[in-house]
């Protein structure tokens, strides 16, 4: 089962203009477009997955995803992924794939960025 559009169905169908230039999606300005933390924003899809951008503070809940790994990239800050049986630290540029089915608690003391890539339509909880 196909989940997303081909970029040439994107094309067909308006998402993407054939007679307009096309651009990179500049990371730092769609960020700069919202305050709200634990709140991602879709920036672009592709193969039936959303990249999303999110500001995090403090601690999401413990959950997981039965059937998706869960993508996370830093680009600022600093972020922990806690797990039970231990924690990963990251810095900006750094990534870490929390496997399917895994409990994880995505933790910043401070602000931090975060780029996500996930299955289009997968709760934000897992659970």
């Amino acid at each position: 089962m196909r989940l997303g559009r081909t970029c040439r169905e994107r094309w067909q169908t308006g998402l993407v203009q054939p007679d307009q230039p096309q651009r990179a999606v500049n990371l730092v300005d769609k960020l700069s477009q919202f305050g709200e933390r634990w709140a991602p924003r879709t920036v672009a899809e592709f193969n039936g997955h959303d990249v999303m951008v999110v500001k995090i503070k403090g601690e999401f809940v413990w959950h997981h995803h039965d059937d998706t790994d869960d993508l996370f990239l830093v680009l600022k800050g600093r972020v922990t992924i806690r797990l039970r049986d231990g924690e990963v630290e990251m810095g900006p540029g750094e990534l870490f794939v929390v496997p399917a089915g895994v409990e994880h608690q995505p933790f910043a003391a401070d602000e931090a960025e975060v780029l996500l890539i996930e299955p289009r339509g997968t709760a934000k909880t897992g659970d």
